[in-house]
């Protein structure tokens, strides 16, 4: 079994967070969604809309996600990688480059993003609909 992982915050999911899992989930036969904890969005100076207990519950219904595990750090990538005998670690291109130290041990792949879609755009329409 080909095994991939992802990682990201997936607060307010939209298409782009979808297609994104769907090209990941075509590189493998499991897909590994690593979430960013709540405590991890705040060291990184983050809030979520919704709690990592609900984001999880959400990824968890989509279709292509196979199994949700917490992110907590961002130095857990290469033992994530080998913990659970990842073939194929995915990320959107905006991270180009920043993971290529996970080539020794698996596959490297950055995926283009969903042009005109992201939860910041999402939150800043959102604020700008509620202010007329």
């Amino acid at each position: 079994m080909k095994k991939v992982i992802t990682y990201g915050t997936f607060d307010i999911i939209h298409t782009g967070h979808i297609n994104l899992l769907q090209r990941a989930k075509e590189y493998g036969d499991y897909l590994i969604v690593a979430l960013s904890s709540d405590a991890f969005n705040a060291m990184k100076g983050k809030k979520s809309y919704y709690t990592y207990e609900q984001r999880k519950a959400i990824l968890e219904a989509v279709r292509y996600v196979d199994q949700v595990i917490p992110e907590n750090t961002w130095e857990q990538k290469a033992e994530d990688v080998q913990k659970y005998a990842v073939d194929v670690f995915v990320m959107g291109d905006d991270w180009k480059g920043k993971f290529d130290f996970l080539a020794s041990y698996c596959e490297v792949v950055y995926l283009p993003r969903t042009i005109g879609i992201s939860t910041t755009k999402i939150k800043t329409d959102l604020n700008q609909s509620n202010d007329g």
